[in-house]
């Protein structure tokens, strides 16, 4: 059985972490799995979405433990395989907000450390009632620093830096109110809330879904006059195309646009 289980339903393509006795860590194999398919999915003009959960207990429980300890065998403790592991993760993070189709979170059980890490990076994420989002590292005294770059760009900062210095996880509610996560719903309807946002999000126009995404986190982290020079830029670009001339055009006329997607 395969660690990531890949299906694709129209234009949404659904990942599934498969390693619920590990409680879906993000291991050597995870990780791989994860940046082969997210590459392949790239170039897919097929898939305008992209939604990732996780089977057992957990969404995901953050990096496999025991494979760290086993790195310290190595002549100096570990540091080179650790600093490979965390360059590793962090190439995946980055590939999720390169995509050019948008990546919906669809969370349960647990998400703690880098698995909180990695629905902070997703797009946007619905998670089931019920379900507890930590940076839990603390307590077994390794900080939460690389989740911590996705999650402090989630949440406000006090928040965030609450949770990675507790160790306490809060509530899918809270999550929610923070800013973590768009949706909590019951556990029976977590699948179909999650399809249902994605079927919407797929409805729209790929291409400019795909330019939206990408100047999304390009003006992010500039300043409010570079932003607004910057996307209006993109705006132009965006008003050229023949698609989205057929999308005014449509709109004015009361009509559905006639677009070939």
């Amino acid at each position: 059985m395969a660690i990531l289980d890949v299906t694709q339903r129209g234009a949404v393509t659904h990942l599934t972490m498969n390693a619920p006795e590990r409680l879906n860590a993000l291991s050597d194999e995870m990780l791989a799995a994860l940046q082969e398919t997210l590459d392949d999915l790239a170039e897919d003009k097929s898939t305008r979405v992209i939604t990732l959960s996780g089977t057992g207990k957990a969404f995901c429980a953050g990096h496999d433990l025991r494979q760290m300890t086993a790195m310290r065998q190595s002549e100096d403790g570990g540091a080179a395989a650790f600093k490979d592991l965390f360059d590793r993760c962090a190439r995946v993070m980055a590939r999720v907000q390169s995509m050019p189709q948008p990546v919906i979170a669809q969370v349960h059980g647990i998400a703690t450390a880098a698995g909180c890490q990695l629905v902070a990076t997703c797009d946007m994420a619905v998670a089931a009632d019920g379900t507890k989002f930590g940076v839990n590292g603390v307590n077994i005294g390794l900080f939460c620093s690389t989740p911590m770059v996705a999650l402090s760009r989630n949440i406000p900062r006090k928040q965030a830096f609450e949770m990675l210095t507790t160790g306490e996880f809060i509530s899918a509610k809270r999550a929610r109110d923070l800013g973590l996560v768009n949706r909590v719903v019951p556990e029976p309807a977590l699948a179909d809330e999650t399809a249902k946002l994605a079927d919407l999000v797929a409805s729209k126009l790929g291409a400019a879904v795909k330019i939206g995404k990408e100047a999304f986190y390009h003006q992010i982290a500039m300043n409010t006059a570079d932003a607004y020079a910057y996307t209006g830029d993109v705006m132009v670009q965006n008003m050229l195309r023949d698609d989205t001339r057929e999308g005014i055009d449509a709109f004015l006329e009361k009509r559905a646009p006639d677009w070939d997607q």
